[in-house]
């Protein structure tokens, strides 16, 4: 049943449920990870707001890029009796893995507007930690909050049917 009301049954729902993750983990995202390399500043805040609208455009596309890959992970490691909780958090986990490797990146390279020399270098220190904060913020926030507006989107359309 959880899977019913708390996932997107549909190709309107499913753009809903992304937008609205995919948004709040830009904002927060994006901006701690950016500051962490650039330094924390207003000054440099304000220059990570104005990549923000092409990181979300390059994260939306990665997340459709990584779905199939990330389901296929996925299936390998649960069982399909396996608790709705359990389903999440290791589709979360496979998500977050893919898509935190390749923003780590193509957000580099957004924010430099070059090829991330730096980045590609030094990427197994600067991948784990991405991993870690886009897996938390995910897993604790942009995901549950995206859950429960279509617990309410659900509840309310199927009131009105």
């Amino acid at each position: 049943m959880e899977f019913y009301m708390k996932l997107p049954r549909n190709w309107k729902e499913k753009a809903m449920f992304m937008l609205i993750v995919s948004f709040i983990s830009v904002n927060i995202i994006g901006p701690i990870i950016s500051l962490w390399e650039m330094g924390w500043s207003i000054a440099n805040y304000l220059k990570v707001l104005h990549v923000l609208p092409y990181i979300w455009i390059a994260v939306i596309l990665v997340v459709l890029l990584a779905e199939k890959p990330a389901t296929f992970l996925k299936e390998k490691i649960t069982h399909k009796d396996d608790s709705f909780k359990t389903q999440i958090w290791i589709n979360t986990l496979c998500n977050v893995f893919i898509i935190s490797a390749l923003m780590t990146i193509i957000g580099s390279a957004i924010g430099q507007r070059s090829i991330p020399m730096h980045t590609l270098k030094n990427f197994f220190e600067i991948w784990p930690r991405n991993f870690g904060l886009a897996l938390l913020i995910e897993g604790l926030i942009a995901q549950p909050i995206a859950r429960l507006f279509m617990q309410h989107y659900h509840l309310k359309t199927d009131r009105a049917n």
